[in-house]
């Protein structure tokens, strides 16, 4: 016997068989296409994100002795990969989120505030993008906007607004704080205390640059007028087979420095690295003071870091200072530049624990 039923018995059946509540068709969200249609548009989306994680990963870098970021171009082309993905998938705020951090990195902030926008429209309780709000208007100089945001943030996330004040309050005392080129007369002996000297990006054949020879020579001087100190350099990036943190090291041992006293971070590849990876060594040595070193162009950011890092993970109330290599006259950085600040901003948000770029395969803190 043919069990199969025509379509015309089907149609039949369904006009004689009363309609049952639960069986009324429901009407799905999600637009009809043809799956084949669907495959394809995730296919394109993924090969975008793909190149733009390749681009992210580009050796290509801007680098002096205060900031080192990805080139502009490539910055650019990442974040153009990043809204062509956004036009095939517009539920997707994550890579409007991406793609505005990407404008952050090349200093287009006003660009970055509307995508921003953009974005809570989509999701208007997202505390992330309040906080990104909330933050670039107050580096905008816009404080009722920053206000505005910050507003609402506190009525759907108390903690993170408390959060962005502190990490205000953090990056207001170090930008205000003049920079000195030595420890003074009255510095704080008590207590257990180190000096954290930060990395900079060794020559091709592994040799330090003059700039980090610079900052080696004030750590040298803070070391012998402080000897009870402990000495963490930081700095991992390799280059023919050595890291900064050994060359560190050892340079420091030939100058007379005793090995007992120092710790090499040999893994940190950014300013972030460095302020997250010293502060776990200063709590495990519940240091209860410490010394940044770097660049008289860098040292402010690293301090602002630092101190987040120490503020996140310990040790409780420490207290931070920093004394500059002067890779630059002092007097011509009394005044933080916008781009300084930018970088301190930026930074300060990572350390956090902010992501920048959220959109796999490209995630990067």
């Amino acid at each position: 016997m043919n069990h199969r039923l025509s379509l015309a018995t089907l149609l039949t059946l369904s006009l004689l068989t009363p309609t049952l509540a639960w069986a009324v068709p429901v009407r799905s969200l999600q637009s009809e296409q043809d799956y084949g249609q669907i495959i394809s548009k995730r296919q394109v989306v993924d090969q975008l994100l793909g190149e733009a994680k390749r681009i992210f990963d580009s050796p290509a870098r801007v680098s002096d002795a205060g900031f080192t970021a990805k080139m502009p171009s490539n910055v650019e082309l990442i974040s153009t990969r990043l809204l062509e993905a956004y036009q095939l998938e517009p539920y997707r705020t994550d890579l409007l989120v991406s793609a505005a951090n990407a404008q952050i990195y090349n200093g287009k902030i006003d660009r970055a505030i509307a995508l921003f926008e953009q974005a809570l429209v989509a999701a208007p309780d997202d505390v992330d993008l309040l906080s990104y709000l909330a933050v670039w208007q107050r580096f905008k100089g816009n404080p009722d906007n920053a206000n505005k945001y910050l507003a609402q943030l506190k009525e759907r996330n108390p903690g993170r607004e408390a959060d962005l004040q502190h990490i205000f309050a953090i990056i207001d005392k170090v930008v205000e704080t003049p920079l000195k080129e030595r420890a003074g007369r009255d510095q704080d002996k008590s207590g257990r205390r180190a000096i954290v000297t930060l990395g900079y990006a060794l020559n091709p054949d592994g040799s330090m640059s003059d700039i980090l020879l610079g900052r080696l020579d004030t750590t040298r001087a803070l070391a012998k007028a402080d000897p009870k100190s402990l000495i963490i350099v930081s700095g991992g990036v390799p280059q023919n087979r050595q890291t900064e943190g050994k060359q560190m090291a050892d340079w420091l041992v030939s100058k007379g420095i005793s090995r007992s006293r120092i710790i090499e971070e040999n893994y940190a590849t950014s300013t972030v690295e460095n302020a997250l990876y010293s502060a776990w060594v200063l709590a495990r040595h519940q240091i209860e003071s410490a010394t940044l070193v770097s660049s008289a162009s860098h040292v402010r950011r690293g301090q602002t870091l630092l101190e987040i890092a120490c503020w996140q993970t310990g040790p409780a109330n420490i207290r931070i200072d920093s004394v500059s290599y002067p890779d630059k006259p002092i007097s011509n950085l009394a005044k933080v530049e916008k781009g300084e600040l930018l970088g301190i901003y930026r930074d300060a948000l990572r350390t956090y624990g902010m992501w920048s770029y959220r959109s796999p395969p490209l995630l990067e803190r």
